[in-house]
């Protein structure tokens, strides 16, 4: 009569271990909680040491310039924080970048990307200003204003509307269009203001520049009131159009849909959603809010259309937008660091003699910097992170049937 057969699991050493019966594995030691705690914060930690990180080779770049890092220091918040005048001129600068990124924002939700805000704005800011100097200097300012952003809204969505029709109708990748329109929206705004048939004020010296004439009275942008500060209503519009923007998006039928179209058109469609106008509408939504600001900017001091008037608020609008990641508190953040750093830069070139360009390359870091939040964010999130303490090779125990036991 022959044994029963064994059933028993037996646990195999590992290789390296002494011959004799398998101990089993040790628990693994928690790894250091400190360790812990500094992964969970790194969304925090990242931007904060790419701004320390991009002041200091900001102030560095000063010393070489000739200015000591005092002096450049001192300048740089001088210019951001100072005085009430710095702030509110850096409220005014975060306000437009805003405007443009939360129209990018809308765009993005329906899967496009919007680099036309240049463009965009430059023809807002035109249309705006033909409103702005043909209105009788009698209207009154609930009437003048809003014609002006009307105005404003109406130009930058029909430059984009180009964009959007050729991505709907001909497949045309909106990317590519949008950002060459927009040399051919600046092209407009400079041909406006060199023209006397068009915007141009009346030529009456060999010294008078070529910009538009001023504005009427009534369509000039209100101040907030705030002492000693220049800051508008621009602020407040900026705000509500994200408030406004973030309801729509997260609350309603429409943002849904939206987002089912940026997911996937083929199973949007199968669905009965309306794919080829949302997308239209997403996209001329974001040329109206870069008008906005174009119009914005037309209507603050000195009340006049000239070639600088753009001068990179729609790349920098676009950054804002690419940060926030979809958030429109993101994008509110973003817009005002990048407004306080743009008003600290023209202090820092006025004040210490240093150049400008200087700003913006602490400004590129800090959007590095920022963007490697998003980087590390997806790294923890796409794959399971593995305690440090444990090797892929080593420091596990295998577990097997045991041989039959012979009788």
């Amino acid at each position: 009569m022959t044994a029963p057969t064994s059933t028993t699991t037996a646990v195999v050493p590992t290789p390296g271990d002494d011959d004799g019966p398998a101990a089993p594995a040790p628990a693994a030691p928690a790894g250091p909680a400190w360790r812990d705690r500094l992964l969970d914060a790194r969304p925090v930690l990242v931007p904060l040491a790419a701004v320390l990180g991009a002041l200091a080779v900001s102030t560095g770049l000063a010393a070489l310039a000739g200015a000591t890092p005092a002096e450049a220091a001192t300048a740089l918040w001088e210019g951001m924080v100072g005085t009430p005048y710095a702030i509110g001129s850096s409220l005014n600068v975060a306000a437009v970048l805003l405007l443009v990124a939360t129209g990018f924002l809308v765009a993005h939700r329906a899967g496009l990307v919007n680099v036309g805000g240049e463009g965009q704005i430059a023809v807002g800011a035109v249309a705006a200003t033909a409103v702005g100097t043909s209105l009788p200097s009698t209207v009154a300012a609930a009437v003048a204003l809003p014609l002006l952003l009307l105005a404003a809204a109406a130009g930058g969505a029909a430059w984009a509307s180009i964009a959007a029709w050729l991505a709907v109708r001909r497949g045309v990748s909106e990317v590519i269009t949008t950002l060459l329109l927009n040399f051919v929206g600046v092209a407009v705004l400079v041909l406006s203001i060199h023209e006397e048939a068009l915007l141009r004020q009346p030529v009456t010296s060999s010294e008078t520049l070529p910009q538009s004439s001023p504005l009427v009275d009534a369509a000039h942008l209100p101040l907030l009131g705030l002492p000693d500060s220049p800051a508008t209503a621009a602020v407040v519009l900026a705000l509500v159009g994200a408030v406004v923007g973030s309801v729509v998006l997260r609350r309603t039928a429409t943002g849904v849909r939206l987002e089912a179209v940026g997911r996937s058109q083929p199973a949007a469609r199968r669905l009965g959603v309306p794919v080829d106008r949302l997308r239209f509408s997403a996209l001329t939504t974001a040329g109206a809010t870069s008008g906005v600001a174009g119009g914005v900017l037309v209507a603050s001091v000195p009340y006049v259309l000239d070639e600088g008037l753009a001068s990179g608020y729609g790349f920098s609008g676009l950054v804002v937008g690419l940060l926030a990641r979809g958030s429109f508190t993101a994008a509110v953040g973003i817009a005002a660091a990048l407004g306080f750093l743009v008003s600290g830069g023209i202090n820092l070139q006025l004040a210490a003699g240093v150049p400008a360009s200087i700003t913006q390359i602490a400004e590129s870091l800090i959007i590095l910097g920022v963007a490697g939040t998003a980087i590390w964010t997806v790294r923890r999130t796409t794959r399971t992170r593995r305690p440090w303490w444990r090797s892929r090779t080593t420091g596990r125990t295998a577990a097997r049937p045991a041989p039959e036991v012979a009788p």
